[in-house]
């Protein structure tokens, strides 16, 4: 019994600086086991599915950086150095109460006019006090124009100040921590590179959803189609690439292939250093009524 509660308190302080819990695994689940390949493999993983699994190298959390316990972020390196992982740090420029949050007009007034440098000062300090590897990927996909993040498609010389400014602070009071620049990847995610000053290492989006693929596209999608014109773009700026964002859902064999082919080490992709598997439920819907789908692994149940 004892270390069952330890399991599950080590579970907990990995996801609190998360914003979430830790939930119970359904009777259906599936087996959680790490693709198979040589990449290094990271996870986003507030319900602690892989806690226990050999093969992470990086713990992904995503912390918004208002309405947050940062000493959080202490126990999360806690969970990190007893399982021998890096962390990656997504930060997001808002709070994660929806009712509350800013327009995208008054965070980027707010951050050019510094209202905004405590919040980055603060999380910064935490991150210098932390004992793992650290990379803070701050204000991901800014090239969405699906209008899911207020820091999104914004003027690309705003978007860049903020970044800059954001990451200046970082490297100023946390100087070992690298920086992620992290597009969705889009054909526009060039206009908002923000100088290889910035940015020690791209990171990507890849998503699989078998129903989209079906409805746009007539057929399944694999890895490599998603992936390959992405990571074109992104290779021009002679950085290391990872996909900070994976997931995939569908049948068994659309899931198979997607499982069986993201670590693998290709020719084609010199310069992929990692992926990191997103394995919670979709924040928000996809468009055109596709819901929002979910993308952990132990509920991928074959249909």
């Amino acid at each position: 019994m004892a270390n069952d509660l330890m399991t599950r308190r080590e579970m907990m302080a990995g996801a609190a600086a998360l914003g979430l819990t830790v939930s119970a695994r359904p009777a259906f689940a599936a087996d959680v086991s790490v693709p198979p390949g040589s990449l290094p493999f990271g996870v986003y993983d507030p319900d602690g599915d892989f806690a226990d699994l050999s093969g992470v190298v990086i713990e992904h959390l995503f912390l918004p950086w208002e309405d947050v316990f940062l000493p959080s972020l202490n126990d999360a390196d806690s969970y990190a150095l007893e399982r021998n992982r890096a962390l990656l740090v997504t930060l997001e420029p808002w709070t994660w109460s929806r009712s509350e949050r800013n327009t995208a007009q008054y965070l980027r007034r707010g951050i050019e006019r510094g209202e905004y440098d405590a919040n980055m000062i603060a999380v910064a300090d935490v991150l210098a006090t932390l004992q793992s590897p650290v990379t803070l990927r701050f204000a991901h996909e800014m090239d969405d124009k699906s209008g899911q993040f207020i820091w999104s498609d914004w003027n690309p010389d705003d978007y860049i100040a903020a970044y800059r400014r954001m990451t200046d602070v970082a490297r100023d009071r946390a100087p070992k921590i690298n920086l992620m620049w992290s597009p969705l990847g889009d054909e526009n995610m060039g206009d908002y590179y923000p100088g290889d000053d910035y940015a020690d290492i791209v990171g990507l989006t890849v998503f699989g959803l078998q129903a989209w693929d079906q409805a746009k596209f007539g057929r399944d999608q694999t890895f490599d189609d998603i992936f390959a014109p992405r990571y074109a773009r992104a290779a021009t700026y002679g950085k290391p690439v990872a996909v900070a964002e994976l997931g995939y859902v569908g049948n068994q064999s659309y899931v198979s292939m997607w499982r069986d082919r993201v670590r693998q080490e290709l020719p084609d992709y010199p310069s992929l250093v990692g992926v990191s598997y997103f394995n919670q439920r979709e924040v928000y819907p996809w468009p055109e009524g596709f819901g929002a789908p979910d993308w952990r692994i132990k509920n991928q149940v074959p249909t």
